[in-house]
């Protein structure tokens, strides 16, 4: 019984949440917990998105990079603080508190990444 595509994006999506979740709880470091997280991130995020919508790769990959700058511009704006939000450590986790521009580079890298495993995936 062959698999759907989305069947591996899910287990991709999930796999990734797992992942991140151990990041969270268990590293604190200067480079995984701040930069491998958030290439990660962007991938989780792809991985989700393809397996719930039935768009092309490119599309998705663009809006998932766009949609990980709008939170890092969010974050800018200090909209955890516009919605009243700080006091919610749930909101902190998945919303964030503080810009950097190195988050945008790793949604970037991460960006590269997925379009290099979807074109190596298809070449076979």
């Amino acid at each position: 019984m062959k698999r759907s595509p989305r069947t591996y994006y899910i287990i991709a999506a999930i796999l990734l949440f797992l992942i991140e979740v151990c990041i969270a709880l268990f590293i604190n470091d200067s480079f995984v917990r701040p930069f491998l997280g958030d290439v990660l991130v962007v991938g989780l995020l792809y991985c989700f998105f393809m397996a719930i919508t039935p768009y092309r790769v490119i599309t998705v990959a663009v809006f998932t990079l766009t949609f990980s700058y709008m939170v890092e511009i969010a974050q800018y704006l200090q909209i955890i603080d516009i919605l009243s939000l700080r006091e919610y450590s749930w909101a902190r986790i998945i919303i964030g508190t503080s810009f950097s521009w190195w988050d945008m580079v790793c949604y970037t890298v991460g960006f590269g990444i997925i379009l290099l495993i979807e074109k190596y995936k298809s070449n076979f």
